[in-house]
């Protein structure tokens, strides 16, 4: 291998990671003073702090788990999942979610996350998942929504969580709060006049001081098992009518409660100073029936953050567990801004509070998971997240678990510079089975001036395992020269969704002073996978060469995925950027930002589309439209997690209860509930008939289910649609679906008329719908052409090359799909398509490598069935099997899958 090359390089001469002056700097990312000179003061002005060198990049330390096999342990996953018993199928759920993290789909995650609460059994479990559910969908960012507010689904409601069990058939259905609290206000009613008329029938007094108060002994003796031997049993007190009661510790107030009680069984009537008094006093003579009123009592009365911080304590004293769960309830609906509360914090990072919880079944793996997982999100290198990820380490039990927690604390050491931690922490977890933590360890070396050392580590984990993208990528940091390059181009090969070799090689361009040849570079991964640092990366580089107008479209787009995002390693806001360099560039009105937007939206350009958007709502912030318009083109750019928070934005900008409804019913839809969805839409119709309330139904409709009958009622309802009032944006939207229902229909000829008329108002993508059509009706020359013209249209082209294959000659398929894969290596079709040519030519070891190379990279559900498929028909049992179960892992129920591996099953049964 080119790697030996470099040791003799190596030890005739110590290479430091960063030179001396750049000890403190080596954070990933960091745009430094550059040894590059901008030609023009216009662009010197606007990076201070120049251009990024490549001797300061540096990718990130991913900090979840990273199988070496992904397929492998995902089917490991599944196996546990089917044979293990029901009280441990929550916390493999969990595992499962962690492994799965690494595959960035949220929808899978939230799925495992579901699993985990359907099948817990604790309050604890329940409380701590129900509220990382709440937290998934980011409610705190609503607005008129408390963290006690109720989905209206068992699954997340905050009182359900409080009911111990297991049962996991019920935890979709709709739960009772609002029943459940007319029936106690009705209840509390009944018991209120019931205590007024107190009964004179009392037959023995309990003394307070000056006071007495006159109860009924065989109610107080069924109270508990000691107050049944004080009063009935051989103590003196049981032949006494007064017995004195001033040395116990409760209040004249409080004994008449536990008369009321004894006679009424609530507590309901009371103020909760009174209900923890007589809680006490269940504990002090052990009236256990008394207590668990008394805790749920209180439980259902902790609202928000001071009443849980003044009532935890009391909780934990008394060992109320319910109480404890509602008050840990409340703070962890309260996250991220909870921990933000210092009293908060104590709870949960001081080493006394966390074995307090500890002893009441509160302190889990589950809840210091939850936490540090948000601390993370905030800021990794905050002391509160170290606290919270040793709570992490401190309540592993499993394998996995240790190595998971002592990874994240490596993770978090390495981001606050304290190398020597960061290395002891990853020196752990792979002592705990995690491979890819020896890539924390060898930068933990290279960071302490160890590069020859980090370089040994790294070439030795390519040569054991079989080599990934991103071990290349890590080897890269410690070569030089031409290896340094051939490693970045491995990994790129290997794994092209990578981004730092692209943007390693763009620096470099710009090192040789070749800047269109860096954003070229850069444009590669932008093209296929939108992030924050490589605009940032971008936009320097347009700055560079004074095209401000592309730069402030960057960097518009970057605060549309980070709205608080920092330039220049954290030195300059993007905000204060685009104010530079609004100066810069001709100004539009209104009218001339719905121009560009129509322009950009119908050329494909979405980047372009989410500069627009941005500029117009910095101008108007409250336009829920515009809000709503950048989710979708975020959820296009596979976006989701910023798309679901612009959604959220223009459902509290809403001006309107039927706008609302929409915007609630679409965040509904995206988080799975399609019957909610369809409720809130209908509930906006009968309000007000608008554009986006029957495209919501017919979407919501068309999505669950096209039999002949809801196809007619789907059509019906964008027809009703396109009559509402909008913008041609979204009809010709709405056109577009419409013709594709029409095609299901076998109604080719108004299928055709809808999408003209969608192109005739510039909905570009029509041309795939119209090409559909044209394949249909056997005019295989006009789908071609027609597809032809999209791809020369659209910014994005990609998913257009994938589609026009399907019309050509089987070379020119070839070549398309190539493209296609070339501007999109996340696009799946390509390899499976090839893949069964390869298998029909009888190439069955190369069809099988084409999909392997993929998987590598990207574990998708189909790639995996038909690599299962072809290890089927190659008489490969143990290979199907295999990759059956890592399919049904991340799908349980496809049925394709089902049927192979049952098959495969019956085959492998029938063979011994």
């Amino acid at each position: 291998m080119h790697g030996f090359k470099l040791f003799d390089r190596f030890k005739s001469t110590q290479v430091h990671a960063l030179s001396p002056q750049d000890n403190n700097s080596g954070s990933r990312g960091k745009l430094s003073k550059s040894k590059f000179t901008n030609s023009g003061s216009g662009a010197q002005a606007l990076l201070p702090y120049g251009l990024p060198t490549t001797e300061l990049l540096e990718p990130p330390i991913d900090s979840y788990l990273k199988p070496i096999d992904y397929v492998e342990s995902l089917a490991d996953i599944h196996r546990r999942l089917n044979n293990c018993s029901q009280t441990d199928k929550s916390l493999l759920c969990i595992e499962q979610y962690s492994i799965l993290r690494g595959l960035g789909d949220p929808k899978l995650l939230r799925r495992c996350l579901c699993a985990a609460r359907q099948y817990a059994i604790d309050v604890h479990s329940k409380a701590v998942l129900s509220a990382w559910l709440r937290f998934e969908r980011r409610e705190d960012e609503f607005s008129g929504v408390s963290s006690k507010d109720c989905s209206g689904y068992i699954l997340e409601c905050p009182m359900a969580a409080l009911v111990s069990g297991y049962d996991p058939k019920s935890i979709y259905d709709r739960c009772q709060c609002g029943q459940d609290g007319l029936e106690a206000f009705s209840s509390q009613i009944l018991v209120g006049n019931e205590s007024l008329s107190l009964e004179e029938g009392g037959d023995v007094s309990f003394c307070i001081g000056d006071e007495s108060v006159r109860c009924v002994r065989f109610k107080i003796a069924s109270l508990s098992g000691p107050f049944k031997a004080m009063l009935y049993g051989s103590f003196l007190e049981s032949r006494r009518d007064k017995i004195d009661f001033s040395r116990t510790g409760i209040s004249v107030e409080g004994m008449r409660a536990v008369e009321v009680y004894s006679r009424t069984t609530r507590v309901d009537l009371f103020c909760p100073a009174i209900v923890l008094e007589l809680l006490s006093f269940a504990n002090r003579f052990c009236c256990e029936e008394l207590k668990c009123v008394c805790d749920a009592h209180l439980a259902s009365l902790v609202c928000g953050i001071e009443d849980a911080l003044i009532l935890i304590n009391h909780a934990l004293e008394e060992r109320a567990n319910l109480l404890v769960a509602s008050c840990l309830q409340v703070f962890l609906r309260e996250l991220p801004n909870s921990l933000y509360n210092h009293k908060v914090r104590r709870v949960f990072c001081i080493p006394e509070a966390r074995e307090r919880l500890s002893m009441l079944g509160h302190a889990s793996f589950f809840l210091y998971y939850f936490l540090s997982q948000v601390a993370m999100e905030e800021n990794m290198a905050l002391s509160t997240t170290v606290m919270l990820l040793e709570g992490l380490e401190e309540f592993a039990t499993e394998k996995w678990q240790k190595a998971f927690a002592l990874h994240q604390l490596g993770c978090v050491m390495l981001e606050r510079k304290e190398y020597k931690g960061a290395q002891f922490y990853f020196e752990a977890a792979v002592d705990a089975g995690h491979v890819y933590s020896l890539a924390g360890v060898a930068r933990t070396k290279y960071k302490q001036g160890q590069q020859y050392s980090a370089f040994r580590l790294m070439n030795s984990l390519i040569f054991e395992y079989k080599p990934a993208g991103w071990m290349y990528q890590e080897r890269s940091l410690y070569g030089v020269g031409r290896e340094k390059i051939m490693d970045l181009n491995t990994a790129t090969e290997l794994d092209p969704t990578l981004s730092f070799p692209y943007k390693f090689r763009a620096v470099m361009k710009v090192e040789e002073k070749h800047i269109r040849e860096a954003i070229h570079e850069i444009n590669k991964i932008i093209g296929f996978k939108l992030s924050p640092d490589c605009l940032e990366l971008r936009a320097c580089f347009f700055i560079a060469l004074e095209d401000y107008e592309s730069a402030l479209r960057d960097i518009r787009a970057l605060l549309t995925l980070k709205p608080k995002y920092m330039m220049f390693h954290g030195k300059v806001s993007g905000d204060h950027l685009v104010e530079l360099l609004s100066h810069r560039v001709q100004q539009w009105s209104l009218a001339d930002c719905w121009m560009q937007l129509y322009e950009r939206w119908s050329s494909v350009d979405d980047i372009g589309s989410l500069a627009v958007i941005h500029q117009m709502l910095v101008n108007d912030p409250a336009k829920s439209l515009l809000w709503f318009r950048q989710s979708l083109l975020l959820l296009r750019l596979n976006c989701q997690k910023a798309a679901m928070r612009c959604l959220r934005l223009a459902r509290n900008h809403s001006s309107s209860v039927h706008e609302r409804l929409v915007y609630e019913g679409w965040l509904l839809y995206d988080t799975g509930h399609r019957e909610e969805a369809l409720s809130r839409a209908e509930k906006s119709i009968s309000i007000q008939r608008s554009f986006e309330a029957f495209f919501l139904k017919a979407y919501t409709l068309a999505d669950t289910n096209l039999d002949p009958e809801s196809s007619s009622t789907i059509i019906q309802l964008l027809e009703e649609a396109l009559r509402c009032p909008s913008d041609g944006l979204r009809k010709g939207q709405a056109l577009n679906n419409l013709g594709s229902i029409y095609v299901d229909c076998g109604k080719l000829d108004q299928a055709a008329d809808c999408y003209m008329n969608a192109l005739n108002i510039k909905h570009t993508r029509a041309h795939q719908g119209l090409a559909r059509v044209y394949h249909i009706k056997n005019q295989r020359k006009a789908a071609f052409d027609e597809m032809t013209k999209l791809i020369e249209k659209a910014h994005c082209s990609a998913s257009a090359y994938e589609k026009r294959s399907e019309y050509c000659d089987r070379e020119k398929a070839k070549d398309d799909l190539n493209m296609a894969t070339l501007l999109d290596p996340l696009r799946t079709y390509p390899y499976r398509y090839r893949a069964a040519v390869l298998m029909d030519d009888q190439k069955e070891a190369e069809a099988l490598e084409e999909l392997t190379k993929a998987i590598a990279f990207k574990p998708e559900l189909q790639m995996i069935h038909l690599r299962a498929a072809f290890h089927e028909s190659m008489g490969d049992r143990t290979s199907a099997l295999q990759d059956c179960e890592a399919a049904l892992c991340l799908d349980p129920n496809h049925s394709d899958t089902l049927d192979l591996y049952n098959r495969t099953q019956d085959q492998a049964t029938r063979s011994i």
